[in-house]
């Protein structure tokens, strides 16, 4: 006699891992806010989120998050910058000091160079 099996323990319960973004930016760059609601602020990349395509930018979406008191903190009102979608924010071009896009050169030997549309710039990279 075959054993009895359910339908729902044949079906996975896993979610699909999210591909990580390919970003434009990098820890360090200084970039320019194009939309939302912090639109023309500036600011220096403070972390990449790349599984769900962010950025935080120092100065730019600050919210307030109420913390309960623990026994190794205390608690209260703390500030700190939220992440905004990677689309959002522009480079700054080192020359004019105009956001810019983004284009990638490869070198001889395989090195990746950042390139500024606008002047032809290399943009280094700040880690």
């Amino acid at each position: 006699m075959k054993p009895l099996l359910y339908k729902k323990t044949r079906r996975g319960r896993t979610r699909p891992v999210p591909r990580a973004m390919k970003t434009h930016v990098t820890k360090g760059d200084q970039v320019r806010v194009i939309r939302g609601d912090h639109k023309g602020h500036e600011g220096k990349v403070l972390r990449v989120v790349p599984k769900k395509g962010r950025v935080v930018v120092e100065g730019v979406n600050v919210v307030k998050r109420h913390k309960r008191a623990t026994a190794q903190a205390e608690g209260g009102i703390i500030e700190f910058p939220a992440p905004i979608h990677v689309s959002n924010v522009m480079l700054i071009d080192p020359k004019s000091g105009d956001p810019t896009r983004v284009r990638r050169k490869v070198g001889k030997d395989g090195t990746v160079e950042r390139l500024a549309v606008k002047s032809g710039q290399p943009i280094p990279r700040n880690r």
